[in-house]
């Protein structure tokens, strides 16, 4: 099976296109969303109905998710993202809205070797940063591999022997060979709103038969992204750190 694993869109519509442009000749047999479908970016609807659209899709909800839908206060959140999610909230429809609060909760087992969530599989609201969170992390799933977002990053941490060690991800593509008796947490980057001063649409591919995960970095239609979110009077702060990559 191949399976592209992709996360953290953010209402970012062009970086989606580019995604699944990119990955159209790919043969994919099954996506996987991490969860922030929405949040920051001006097209949520757009996103939404072209994520229902895709065949074999398996989603876990994010902390804007959550929070859009009313599931999560915005109290937590700073005044540039509160604003986004209260802009969200009045231009979601009324059916896309109804979605985020149907979105399932992580962790989930898939396939019965695949465990995916949004922040850890400990807490669908952590943020994974470096190997002491992976540590703790590694103690909450049983599969092979665990798929997580939140971040913005696109990272690998593996556990073997007892020893956890961290690859931030920067080449493009970058591909590597799973091991044997080894574990993976593996966060594959975000789509509509990298965070790692790399700006272009981020996502992974695993192969489940060759045992192989590729990342891959794609450029998407950026100017056309930061207009909409000035159009909509979204803080410029969001137009200006999808160009930064930040």
């Amino acid at each position: 099976m191949r399976y592209l694993i992709f996360s953290d869109i953010h209402g970012n519509l062009e970086a989606l296109e580019a995604v699944l442009e990119n990955t159209s000749r790919k043969k994919i047999d099954y996506y996987i969303f991490l969860g922030d479908l929405v949040g920051y970016g001006a097209s949520p609807n757009e996103v939404l109905k072209k994520m229902t659209a895709l065949k074999h899709l398996i989603m876990v909800r994010g902390n804007h998710d959550k929070a859009v839908c009313g599931l999560d206060s915005i109290q937590t959140f700073n005044p540039i993202a509160a604003a986004a999610i209260q802009w969200t909230r009045k231009t979601l429809l009324k059916k896309y809205m109804s979605l985020l609060s149907s979105l399932a909760k992580g962790p989930l087992v898939i396939h019965k070797n695949i465990t995916i969530c949004h922040g850890s599989p400990f807490d669908e609201d952590y943020y994974i940063f470096g190997e002491f969170d992976a540590v703790e992390a590694f103690g909450y799933f049983d599969t092979p591999l665990c798929f997580f977002g939140h971040t913005h990053f696109p990272f690998i941490y593996m556990e073997k022997d007892q020893t956890v060690e961290g690859t931030f991800i920067q080449e493009n593509p970058f591909e590597i060979k799973l091991e044997k008796g080894a574990r993976y947490l593996i966060n594959p980057g975000s789509v509509g709103q990298p965070r790692d001063r790399n700006p272009r649409a981020a996502y992974a591919i695993y192969d489940s038969e060759q045992r192989r995960i590729k990342f891959y970095r794609v450029e998407y239609n950026l100017k056309e992204s930061q207009k909409k979110i000035l159009a909509a009077s979204l803080p410029s702060a969001l137009a200006e750190r999808l160009g930064l990559g930040i």
